[in-house]
């Protein structure tokens, strides 16, 4: 027998609403989406309309589909009419319940185990992220991801999936239809984003060029908004993993097998380069500094941008030529 209630539940909003929707996809065709699925969010929701829905005899379809987003609100509140319907669901109505957490000590969860399934979706693990997106890619968007440009993609932006999802779709229309997602994409329209704006600007100090560096952070704050608030963070992620190489290279641990430990997956060649330009104690008495500033501009001793771009300059004129 068919489940006819699905609690589908995770913190990641995304994941879930993916999930969801995969299930929507596998319960009803296209075209009968149009008279036997209502969507609807939690906290919109009449429980007397969702139940009238799911207990309504479906037209051109052998079911009809309700599903409620963001459903935690919607369950707190209406406990007593769900339980009801729990005890008996609707013979051609499938509920599907989307939800940040579900309390397994609840009557309602142990009502579920008899009449449909809970499926809890978790996020991926950082390091395998670039793997999740592009099997995503290929799985809701039909597109391929070069796995290259999944790392690069990954660690530009960092590990919030709803965010690297929403730039995957930039790159679809950036990339054009029918086209595979590559690296040179992912760079060409999101490059300066983050960590790479701080990758640029720590080449140009570890090259010694001052004026180069100082450009290139004030591009940094030119073109991201929100970079008052993660400029400190990238150049410290850099930094850290710099110094992580570091540590590796001077136990005798190959190039390649350092990149491949570190997720080092693009700029290569410059990053180790750096690495050649940079002792151990520098990068570590950087990433001092780099705190140091962090402290200061939290307690409202320093503005960010001038407390970073006096940082910036120090070191681009300390460093060799």
């Amino acid at each position: 027998m068919t489940d006819r209630i699905h609690v589908i539940a995770g913190k990641d909003e995304s994941l879930v609403g993916a999930k969801a929707q995969e299930l929507v996809d596998e319960l009803l065709d296209t075209q009968q989406r149009m008279t036997a699925l209502l969507t609807v969010e939690g906290d919109e929701a009449v429980v007397s309309e969702v139940l009238d829905e799911l207990k309504t005899v479906p037209f051109l379809a052998d079911k009809r589909v309700v599903l409620v987003k963001n459903a935690d609100g919607f369950i707190s509140k209406h406990r007593e009419f769900l339980e009801r319907y729990f005890e008996k669901p609707a013979a051609t109505g499938v509920l599907i319940l989307a939800v940040g957490s579900w309390d397994a000590r609840t009557r309602l969860a142990k009502m579920l185990a008899k009449v449909g399934s809970l499926t809890t979706m978790e996020s991926p693990p950082k390091w395998k992220l670039g793997e999740h997106l592009v099997q995503h890619a290929i799985a809701k968007h039909k597109i391929k991801l070069n796995r290259d440009a999944a790392e690069m993609l990954v660690e530009l932006i960092g590990d919030e999936l709803a965010q690297l999802y929403n730039e995957l779709e930039k790159l679809m229309l950036f990339a054009g239809e029918g086209k595979m997602i590559t690296a040179a994409h992912v760079e060409s329209l999101i490059g300066r984003h983050r960590v790479y704006g701080a990758f640029e600007v720590i080449d140009a100090i570890t090259a010694g060029n001052a004026g180069q560096a100082v450009t290139r952070l004030r591009n940094m704050f030119e073109q991201d908004k929100t970079a008052e608030y993660t400029v400190v963070g990238a150049f410290a992620y850099h930094l850290r993993r710099m110094f992580q190489a570091k540590v590796l290279l001077e136990k005798r641990t190959s190039p390649i097998d350092v990149a491949k430990q570190l997720r080092i997956f693009y700029n290569k060649d410059r990053f180790f380069a750096q690495l050649q330009r940079m002792t151990l104690s520098q990068i570590a008495g950087v990433l001092e500094e780099l705190a140091a500033v962090d402290y200061a501009t939290k307690t409202g001793q320093a503005q960010t941008a001038i407390a970073i771009e006096q940082l910036v300059l120090k070191l681009a004129v300390a460093s060799p030529r």
